[in-house]
């Protein structure tokens, strides 16, 4: 039997009988009970009620979070000439072209975020088995295959978030760290879901958002009242 640590047990106690709070009230429990030794990402998770496996009920889109996620995104381009030079001088990280594709094909993928100039598809097509099921595949629908390079660039160095609907419906992402002000994680997570009930497609029957939680990376999960969270 796994043995339980002390800020565990203490964490799950001080979670114990507390659900459906309001954004305020799960962040505030959340800070205060969050106490690994680095910076945890404050993470949300919605059960959508949708199957993705039906294109009419897919779930995906970008957001941009008015106070960013906290995290250094490292961003990969696919792009020639003067775009390549667009995309390094709004900060990308990494780009190239065919040379960028055989170092992913190889196993070297050290970046968090894919973009690509459209003519450049026919050579990220290849990709699609390695970077599809890490969900890096560029996609216009989220604004990753785009002649303008520079802007999506600095946009995902700036706290845009994508999120997909997973095969059981659920969306997560991190919303910020926990260092961050109270009011700026609020902030953060309603622009979130906000996005996210904007995205409801047209093939979603019932409830669309079943259920809410939020966590940290190290800690326990808190449901959060989704009339609340929902309410304009």
């Amino acid at each position: 039997m796994t043995k339980i640590g002390k800020r565990t047990r203490a964490a799950r106690e001080a979670f114990d009988g507390k659900d459906n709070l309001s954004v305020q009230e799960a962040v505030a429990l959340i800070k205060s009970n969050a106490n690994a030794k680095f910076d945890e990402t404050v993470e949300i998770a919605l059960n959508l009620g949708v199957d993705p496996r039906h294109a009419d009920q897919m779930v995906r889109g970008v957001v941009g979070l008015p106070n960013g996620t906290g995290k250094d995104v490292r961003v990969a381009v696919f792009a020639r000439g003067a775009k390549a030079d667009e995309a390094k001088e709004a900060g990308a990280d990494i780009v190239g072209a065919e040379d960028l594709m055989e170092t992913i094909q190889g196993g070297e993928i050290n970046f968090d975020r894919c973009i690509a100039t459209p003519d450049m598809m026919p050579i990220v097509g290849r990709l699609g088995k390695v970077l599809g099921p890490r969900n890096l595949m560029p996609n216009p629908k989220v604004g990753t295959v785009t002649m303008d390079v520079g802007e999506a660039v600095k946009n995902a160095k700036g706290g845009e978030v994508q999120f997909k609907a997973e095969k059981a419906g659920v969306v997560h992402a991190g919303v910020g760290k926990v260092s961050f002000d109270e009011g700026k994680l609020v902030e953060n997570i309603r622009a979130f879901i906000g996005a996210v009930a904007r995205a409801k497609p047209t093939g979603a029957k019932g409830t669309y958002m079943k259920k809410i939680a939020l966590s940290s990376t190290m800690g326990p999960g808190v449901s959060v009242d989704v009339a609340e969270a929902t309410a304009e």
